[in-house]
């Protein structure tokens, strides 16, 4: 089945083809970059001669409207609207270079986990007090 991302701003899609496009920023570099639409496939798309730097948080936006992809949820996730089939969700992935972790939000919950470091970000990111199973940010997943 294939995927289709648009944004959550302008709704424009942002995978033309079989890569998810979006513009990335850091510090004083601006690059586009693609990735495989398929969550929890990794693979990167960079221009000849760039690199990420593991461990380094990027900006990341809409190629189209500009706008953040930024999420609500937590600082260090982005969000774009995915589409498979007549199926809407949501999915969150880490902006932090070499992190690997996505989630698939569908009806306000998580209704899929992908990549090494997802349990390591849902631990680190549960507070005192939280019941197992539960995150503070899915509370406010829209």
């Amino acid at each position: 089945m294939s995927w289709t991302y648009r944004c959550p701003h302008c709704k424009g899609v942002v995978n033309p083809d079989e890569t998810v496009i979006v513009l990335a920023a850091r510090e004083d570099k601006q690059i586009l970059l693609g990735f495989h639409p398929k969550p929890g496939n990794y693979t990167l798309y960079l221009p000849p001669g760039e690199d990420l730097g593991e461990g380094e948080r990027w900006d990341f936006y809409c190629p189209i409207c500009r706008r953040s992809l930024a999420s609500e949820e937590h600082e260090n996730l982005c969000s774009l609207i995915i589409w498979q089939g007549d199926k809407r969700r949501r999915v969150l992935f880490s902006r932090v270079a070499g992190e690997r972790a996505t989630y698939v939000i569908e009806d306000r919950n998580v209704a899929e986990t992908y990549g090494e470091h997802a349990a390591s970000y849902e631990a680190r990111d549960k507070g005192p007090g939280v019941p197992d199973g539960t995150w503070p940010w899915h509370k406010i997943i829209k």
